[in-house]
């Protein structure tokens, strides 16, 4: 004889709900996300780029625990100098970081400069139309009167 799924349920030692004897809460076996250092990032895309044989390179991934997800993205961390910058300066690189926003909000006022005069160059050319059809509906209608 088969048990159904409501038997298995009750018989089963996890009742689904949170033990008693936990100190640490409901969560406390969840993994944690892991974080790599520059050094070990730098290390590994070394020894990827390095090899040359068929599969070993996903071996490495294997052995490592990564996806070659990761090598993509610290390689382009690389190519940025992203890597180099993090595991010379030991800090978290301030002056770096306000350099480079000054920068990026400096091109937005640019941006919205060049953009603020192609809207006000647009707007004196609509104008102009504006007066130069009035004009001509002007004329248009003294005409018309003139004839009668």
């Amino acid at each position: 004889m088969t048990a159904t799924l409501a038997e298995t349920r009750t018989n089963s030692a996890d009742d689904g709900g949170v033990s008693s004897d936990s100190t640490e809460g409901p969560r406390a076996d969840r993994p944690r996300r892991r974080s790599f250092t520059p050094e070990y990032k730098a290390a590994i895309v070394a020894e990827y780029d390095a090899l040359a044989e068929p599969g070993a390179r996903g071996a490495l991934l294997r052995r490592e625990g990564l996806y070659s997800s990761h090598i993509v993205e610290w390689r382009r961390a690389r190519d940025a100098g992203a890597l180099d910058g993090l595991a010379r300066s030991g800090g978290r690189g301030g002056k770096d970081r306000d350099k480079a926003e000054i920068e990026r909000l400096r091109k937005r006022a640019e941006r919205a400069e060049a953009e603020l005069e192609r809207t006000r160059a647009a707007l004196d050319l609509v104008g102009k139309a504006h007066a130069l059809l009035e004009m001509l509906s002007e004329s248009a209608g003294t005409r018309r009167e003139s004839k009668r």
